[in-house]
């Protein structure tokens, strides 16, 4: 029973409001802080000589790599948590597959600002990793990132742990649409929505391909054309799972391989980190190259603060050398 001799007047414990066991689920939408802009450091001086116990730690031995959103900053792609960018709020799984608010608000941004990962560019240290599994160095790539550029690189090898931007998937039916088939729905439904935002530059493009808009309530969002499902982005959102598949297949790059590479990804999450305490746990060597400390600083072999753009092409030619 509430207890109405507490300041405040009644007050009630859940079993007094939901007497059924239903009470709702409470979900709190994340906001990813980076560190302070002054925390950056600048890339080393001599980087060769920065990399050289990487370079003793790894010769001889084939590398699984984990990347992050680092990795493809150089691109034009931003990270969540790089010093000095600004604080996000990103959207949860619960929140998308509630609410048909929610997802009016994530599609009508993404509506915008996908094709800006469809027009990224790999950069060097994509086209590095390349070069290393060409070479017979890597087991291959498992990537947080969901912008493909690994894959327009050149890898071969690649588990996308968080899914890619170009697929649209049913949650009721499993129907898999391209980005490119949704987009002529959306546009369909939104005839003039671009043109009010012709200029994409204007607008700050989010690392997960939306972009950050605040009026979104005339935004026509589409069903699955199957069976009226809701549609999601073949990506995995903050609360959601990684799917069990990927994560075993992404194990199975790292235990093939004698050593590990995280490189562009602070391992803030631990779907990023769980690999790092795997690989440290069975004696494999850990190395990091990522301009700011890491949630995993203390599982490594060795350590780089430097972009990934710089290290990993000057890492792939002293490795080759080594072989």
């Amino acid at each position: 029973m509430p207890d109405s001799n507490r300041p405040g007047g009644p007050q009630y414990a859940a079993a007094d409001l939901f007497p059924n066991g239903s009470a709702p689920r409470l979900v709190i939408r994340p906001t990813t802080i980076a560190p302070p802009a002054e925390e950056r450091r600048p890339d080393p001086p001599d980087l060769r000589a920065a990399l050289e116990p990487l370079v003793s730690a790894f010769a001889g031995r084939r590398l699984a790599v984990l990347t992050g959103a680092g990795i493809s900053t150089d691109s034009g792609i931003p990270d969540y948590r790089s010093p000095g960018s600004a604080p996000r709020r990103p959207m949860t799984h619960q929140q998308f597959v509630a609410s048909d608010r929610f997802r009016r608000h994530y599609w009508a941004r993404n509506h915008l600002g996908w094709r800006h990962l469809q027009q990224a560019e790999p950069n060097a240290g994509h086209r590095a990793l390349a070069a290393m599994e060409r070479d017979g160095l890597l087991t291959g790539v498992i990537t947080q990132n969901i912008d493909l550029l690994h894959v327009r690189a050149g890898s071969r090898t690649v588990v996308h742990l968080h899914g890619r931007y170009d697929r649209v998937l049913c949650l009721s039916c499993g129907l898999e649409i391209s980005r490119e088939e949704h987009d002529r729905v959306l546009v369909e439904l939104n005839p003039h929505w671009r043109e009010r935002f012709a200029e994409l530059e204007d607008l700050e493009v989010a690392p997960d391909a939306d972009v950050v808009l605040e009026s979104t309530a005339d935004f026509r969002i589409a069903d699955c054309p199957r069976c009226g499902g809701i549609l999601k982005p073949d990506v995995v959102f903050f609360g959601d799972n990684t799917p069990r598949e990927r994560v075993e297949a992404a194990y199975a790059i790292a235990d093939e391989a004698e050593s590990l590479l995280v490189a562009g990804s602070s391992l803030a999450v631990m779907g990023g980190l769980r690999f790092a305490r795997r690989a440290a746990k069975a004696g494999r060597p850990v190395g990091i190259v990522n301009r700011g400390s890491t949630r995993g600083d203390d599982l490594a072999t060795a350590s780089v603060h430097a972009g990934t753009s710089q290290a990993l092409p000057l890492l792939a030619e002293m490795l080759a050398a080594h072989r």
